[in-house]
């Protein structure tokens, strides 16, 4: 059952307690049917509230001290900065979440930087996720 939430206040809260506590659920319940998922690593979205939940709890995985710095909500549209670390690896990223008037992320976009994170990034949700989708 999709979780209820309905100001930033409460998504924010909400998407914390999902990404903080590695909670699938929360997760899910956050996701529209038809959420979009975009990266750097991916030649074309990937598709589907499993698809995307599937994604989403393998990089909250494999982040280490995993932190967001500023937090700009606009409405339905948000942007997250955030750093964490892979191995040895420290970088830089932003999520842009957009929510439909559900209160459902429906397109969710990952820029990381530098390329050497991104390549950290890409090799280990590689590793993770090696012909799942």
């Amino acid at each position: 059952m999709p979780t209820e939430v309905s100001s930033n206040e409460e998504r924010l809260e909400t998407w914390h307690r999902a990404v903080f506590e590695r909670d699938r659920e929360a997760l899910m319940g956050l996701l529209a049917e038809d959420a979009v998922f975009h990266a750097p690593a991916y030649f074309k979205p990937r598709e589907g509230r499993e698809t995307v939940a599937f994604i989403l709890a393998n990089a909250i995985e494999v982040f280490e001290n995993f932190t967001y710095h500023r937090e700009l909500t606009d409405g339905d549209d948000w942007a997250l900065e955030f750093s964490a670390n892979i191995g040895d690896v420290k970088l830089k990223g932003i999520d842009l979440i957009r929510w439909n008037e559900a209160g459902r992320i429906v397109d969710f976009e990952v820029y990381v930087r530098p390329a050497k994170g991104l390549q950290a990034l890409a090799e280990a949700m590689g590793a993770r996720m090696s012909g799942k989708l």
